[in-house]
């Protein structure tokens, strides 16, 4: 698509600022030569599949960064692949790398850009009900779910998922269930309070996602889905 093609200096410069974190993992499990050259082939995979990207509403649509940054992590997983690694082994690459966010200070908007917790609530709401509309097929499409009051503050239900949708396009449904599983990590990074009891990539009827702010997040590996499959 033209909208990522002329975005494609900027997209691998983020893809390079993250493969610089999966470089000592890397290394350290299968060695330096393997580290360097799966990652340069990395690269150029993930420069391939920049105007592959589905359109799902550009600068429009606050999860295309999303879809993005799951195409870089795609394109890991396709060298890996080649290489002979599983899709566990490159997930607990990238697993280890978001872990290793958890602590690290958290980038916050400009104190004038900062919106009220109402305000939040209200734009996340509004977002869901755009999704509704599936303006676009490969993109996401979700429910906003106000909190309980007790056991989460919000929450979201998706039922379609444009990485989803792109990973099976692109024959990649084995590598899913560790892309999903990476949310945990990043949210415990956040302080987001993560829990998720269903997931697409798992054949649920939809991902359910609650949040609540400060709750410890659960992190272990192998992930609850790997470990059930023996």
């Amino acid at each position: 698509m033209e909208y990522y093609s002329a975005r494609k200096s900027q997209f691998l410069d983020e893809w390079e600022g993250e493969a610089r974190r999966w470089h000592p993992l890397l290394a350290v499990g299968f060695g330096e030569t393997f580290a360097a050259q799966v990652l340069n082939e990395a690269r150029q995979e993930f420069s391939g599949l920049i105007p592959e990207i589905p359109y799902i509403g550009g600068d429009e649509n606050h999860l295309t960064g999303t879809l993005v940054q799951a195409t870089g992590y795609l394109a890991f997983y396709q060298v890996m692949r080649r290489h002979g690694k599983t899709a566990a082994q490159t997930g607990k690459i990238l697993f280890d790398a978001a872990l290793a966010q958890v602590g690290r200070p958290q980038k916050l908007p400009p104190p004038g850009q900062m919106l009220t917790q109402e305000d939040l609530m209200e734009r996340r709401r509004q977002r869901a009900n755009r999704s509704q509309a599936r303006r676009y097929p490969a993109d996401y499409v979700y429910e906003f779910v106000p909190g309980d009051g007790l056991t989460f503050d919000y929450g979201y239900n998706f039922s379609e998922c444009a990485v989803h949708k792109f990973y099976h396009a692109c024959r990649a449904d084995e590598f899913t269930p560790f892309y999903c599983y990476l949310d945990f990590p990043l949210s415990k990074a956040a302080g987001t309070g993560l829990q998720r009891s269903m997931t697409l990539s798992e054949g649920d009827p939809l991902c359910n996602h609650r949040f609540r702010q400060g709750r410890e997040v659960e992190l272990v590996w192998p992930p609850p889905f790997f470990k059930s499959k023996g």
